[in-house]
């Protein structure tokens, strides 16, 4: 069973991510004050470029410190949830929950030389093959620090369109 570390938030491109206790996820839309929900996101233009809401094991973020000297310090990695104890490449095509929100891990989430240049570090390689996750909401709802991530293995993902059906 994992547990999510830390909820971050970006107004828009560029802009510092925020550490937040709590954020409102809207399905089929991310979390409410981030710039992918808000549609002022880098790849906001091209929404085959991004889904709801990222997600990455802070056991990635220690690997690409101790492999490659990289150090991301919370929220630089510009992934919206840290999760510890978190198989995220195990949830690709997976519906699961954060609290009481209801996800479904799309691709993983790669990461790309625009984080080299907001972090002044070789962060994309540093964190490649352990980026984490997208995920898309299906049910909306409250997303905290120290919520559990479950998986739910009730319906396979891939028979749920956004709306949860």
């Amino acid at each position: 069973m994992g547990q999510v570390v830390g909820v971050y938030l970006a107004d828009s491109a560029g802009r510092p991510m925020r550490s937040v206790e709590s954020a409102v996820a809207v399905a089929g839309q991310g979390l409410l004050g981030d710039r992918y929900q808000a549609g002022t996101g880098e790849w906001s233009y091209d929404r085959k470029m991004y889904d709801d809401v990222t997600l990455i094991a802070v056991e990635a973020l220690a690997a690409a410190d101790a492999q490659h000297a990289v150090q991301l310090a919370a929220g630089a990695s510009r992934r919206n949830v840290e999760t510890r104890g978190v198989d995220l490449d195990a949830l690709v095509g997976v519906r699961f929950r954060v609290g009481e929100v209801e996800l479904r891990g799309e691709r993983p989430c790669e990461p790309c030389r625009y984080l080299d240049a907001v972090t002044g570090q070789p962060a994309k390689t540093a964190l490649q093959g352990r980026g984490g996750l997208r995920a898309t909401v299906l049910r909306g709802g409250q997303l905290r620090v120290g919520d559990r991530v479950v998986v739910n293995p009730a319906q396979p993902a891939a028979q749920l369109d956004v709306t949860g059906r």
